[in-house]
């Protein structure tokens, strides 16, 4: 494989991410106004963005995508906020207050970093729908968007056993967390399961800090080691950091990245490096936001848990690029196996 380093221009783009981290508080990303509402009938939509914001071309993006599309459609003004690099518990539930303060229902917080913090502030306003993704906390008035990953992931594991010329691939998460663990099981299981004598190299950014999804200078490093030991097909799950990892693959010629949460192939931030993005495990972020909003927005008030899963596309690979096309028929033998209850993927590693 030939490679070119691109590790200097994405330590660039990690400064520049880490300098707007460093500089700013909770970033407002979309125009409020006095009453929370777009309109003198409707209450507006508070959604509070994991660390990285809604242009991470991954998670954060898929929930906007939801939050976006339910402005078009039903016509609600949506606030967008935006967590910092290593903030506290207290400073997402300052965040979450001010929302449900102003007014806005659904109050929603994207990724499992917001789940105590929304178990707490939903019992002070008991009128008010919360919701968060990938985690489920408890509450009358809570509403938990979980995925199954670990299905998704095992059909990027199959695509990369079946691609890989080298017979190494690789996997880099952006915290050992049991969510990103779920990725690292599904994936490693449809690799083996694929075939036993490919080896997969699993790495991540950090064990226990949140800059793990914002840091894609560390992603390319690993990436970068990753490519140097053989590896010619890596899966990151690390929300803006993948952009480093997926950078770095395409430097090299022969290397292939598999993109997570968003179908990444379609990001126009991303658009340079299509060529080398085989596939990417999508989660229905965007489906399960709008889903939510449009039920509050209907006079509901969904409350409990419910686990988007690979049998109601709420997980899947994307077939942009026609990279996997060859492969398709073992995809879906594969996904209809699981879905069938033929195969059932481990959720831990």
């Amino acid at each position: 494989m030939r490679r070119v380093s691109r590790l200097l221009a994405t330590v660039a783009i990690s400064a520049t991410l880490a300098l707007t981290a460093a500089c700013g508080e909770s970033s407002t990303e979309s125009n409020d106004n006095d009453n929370g509402s777009g309109n003198n009938e409707q209450p507006g939509v508070g959604i509070a963005f994991d660390v990285g914001g809604r242009d991470d071309h991954s998670f954060n993006e898929s929930a906007a995508r939801g939050g976006d599309r339910a402005e078009e459609e039903l016509g609600v003004h949506i606030d967008y906020q935006t967590a910092r690099n290593g903030e506290a518990d207290a400073d997402r539930v300052q965040r979450l207050t001010a929302m449900a303060q102003a007014g806005y229902n659904p109050v929603i917080g994207v990724g499992y970093l917001y789940g105590s913090a929304i178990e707490q502030v939903a019992q002070d306003f008991p009128d008010t729908t919360f919701g968060v993704v990938d985690s489920a906390p408890e509450g009358d008035n809570v509403y938990g968007m979980t995925f199954a990953e670990h299905e998704g992931s095992y059909l990027a594991g199959v695509a990369a056993a079946l691609k890989t010329e080298s017979g190494q691939v690789g996997f880099i998460g952006g915290v050992q967390t049991p969510l990103i663990q779920k990725f690292e099981a599904g994936y490693v299981q449809g690799v083996h399961d694929t075939n036993p004598d490919i080896d997969v190299d699993v790495r991540y950014l950090y064990t226990d800090d949140d800059r793990g999804f914002s840091d894609p200078a560390r992603a390319a490093e690993q990436a970068d080691a990753m490519l140097g030991d053989g590896v010619d097909v890596i899966y990151t799950a690390a929300g803006s950091s993948g952009q480093g990892a997926i950078e770095t693959v395409a430097g090299v010629d022969g290397a292939w990245a598999i993109g997570v949460d968003s179908d990444q192939y379609q990001q126009p931030g991303l658009a340079e490096y299509q060529d080398h993005i085989l596939t990417s495990m999508v989660k229905g972020v965007d489906v399960a936001v709008y889903d939510l909003i449009e039920a509050v927005q209907n006079g509901e008030a969904p409350h409990g848990a419910h686990e988007y899963t690979l049998a109601e596309d709420g997980v899947s690979l994307a077939t942009s690029g026609g990279f996997i096309d060859d492969i398709a028929d073992r995809i879906d033998e594969a996904s209809q196996r699981i879905v069938n209850g033929d195969i059932e993927v481990q959720d831990t590693p």
